[in-house]
């Protein structure tokens, strides 16, 4: 019975790895799964039961955990092209205002507009990029 109890425990916490995506719930599942084998095969007691599943709870941690991550772990999507301009500074070439003007931004000219229609910034402000608008860079002066 001990057996079955530790299997479903196994299952439901590998289940619900997928939830979570880092692992953890994933080698806990797998400890209770090997202490259902170990339950089951040899008839042993709650006390050893418990104790197996913390020695190889504990294993799976420390031992498995940390190799599965670099293999298989995916890293932060790095923002290339337009996706990465937002959040950069730019250098005004041409006065920008609501009917256009050129910022230099990361050493390629950008046609610019403002990113409040009223506001203008003058040759030589440096100002941030909110979002690129079709082929053009919609910026703020800042605070």
């Amino acid at each position: 019975m001990a057996a079955i109890i530790w299997l479903v425990a196994g299952l439901l916490l590998a289940a619900a790895e997928m939830l979570t995506g880092d692992l953890t719930l994933l080698m806990l599942g797998s400890a209770a799964v090997i202490t259902a084998g170990v339950s089951g095969l040899a008839g042993t007691s709650p006390v050893i039961d418990a104790v197996v599943f913390a020695i190889t709870a504990i294993s799976l941690m420390l031992l498995v955990r940390p190799f599965l991550l670099r293999r298989y772990a995916v890293p932060p999507a790095h923002q290339t092209g337009v996706e990465a301009l937002p959040g950069k500074t730019a250098r005004v070439l041409e006065t920008v205002d609501e009917h256009g003007g050129q910022v230099k931004l990361d050493g390629e000219v950008w046609s610019a507009r403002p990113f409040d229609p009223a506001e203008s910034y003058a040759t030589g402000s440096t100002v941030y990029i909110m979002k690129i608008d079709g082929a053009h860079a919609v910026v703020w002066k800042g605070p």
